[in-house]
């Protein structure tokens, strides 16, 4: 299994690791990384892993093996990749991405305590983000969100993590806010991303140390996405980004 370091600490941007395996479809196993795989809605980190010799292997996504869950590494698909196995590498993740994604992870979760309905969805980009809600009568408007959001952003709320065990996670069901992705369960422990005393729900992404480092955001968006789901989607103002 990979050590996956961005879980204790997400400002990491460095690190070494050594390369255990590489697959028919040129993914790379590492034992160590910083770099954060898909999912939860969050998308994957690229950057690069120097080698060596000085040369660099350009790292365009990094994902979860389907049946194994093992996290790989894509190269860029005109890469050239030699003998690698067993190389000694230094890991540079792509901080600009990295950070955004953590930055609107974050937002994310301070609308989830503006707008406290049922979560059916959500994605995050470097960009834009959003979450879907099952909302039956929204009686709110962009601006109404966009407010109360920028509140939470600059009350400076600190951002920290907890553990509990499956079994009080079975026991507390309220703290899962979402409705169509459950947290993963098994590993004897789950991790709670707490914000403040505003906000406590199970999450394994990547987020920001203060609320104000999101920055000034804004709601973009509201869509209707079926009898009762309401889309809302999440950008950083041109000042921001």
């Amino acid at each position: 299994m990979t050590e996956e370091l961005f879980r204790q600490d997400a400002y990491l941007t460095i690190c070494d690791a050594q390369i255990v395996e590489v697959r028919e479809n040129g993914g790379i196993v590492l034992d160590r990384t910083i770099f954060y795989p898909t999912g939860g809605g969050q998308a994957g980190d690229g950057g690069y892993l120097e080698c060596s010799d000085g040369s660099q292997i350009a790292i365009t996504n990094t994902v979860k093996d389907r049946e194994s869950g093992t996290i790989l590494h894509l190269p860029d698909e005109d890469q050239a990749l030699g003998d690698l196995v067993g190389q000694s590498i230094v890991c540079h993740v792509d901080w600009e991405r990295r950070y955004a994604h953590m930055r609107l992870h974050t937002a994310l979760h301070l609308l989830s305590v503006v707008l406290p309905y049922p979560v059916t969805g959500g994605q995050i980009g470097d960009k834009e983000a959003r979450l879907d809600f099952n909302i039956p009568q929204p009686d709110f408007t962009k601006q109404d969100l966009t407010t109360a959001l920028m509140d939470l952003v600059g009350a400076d709320h600190t951002v920290s993590m907890q553990w509990i065990t499956d079994e009080e996670l079975g026991a507390k069901p309220d703290l899962v806010k979402t409705m169509s992705v459950q947290p993963p369960r098994g590993a004897g422990k789950v991790r709670l991303v707490a914000i403040g005393d505003i906000d406590l729900q199970p999450c394994g992404g990547t987020h920001v140390q203060q609320t104000f480092e999101i920055g000034s955001v804004e709601i973009t968006k509201i869509e209707n996405k079926g009898k009762q789901n309401r889309r809302v989607r999440v950008r950083f103002t041109e000042d921001a980004v």
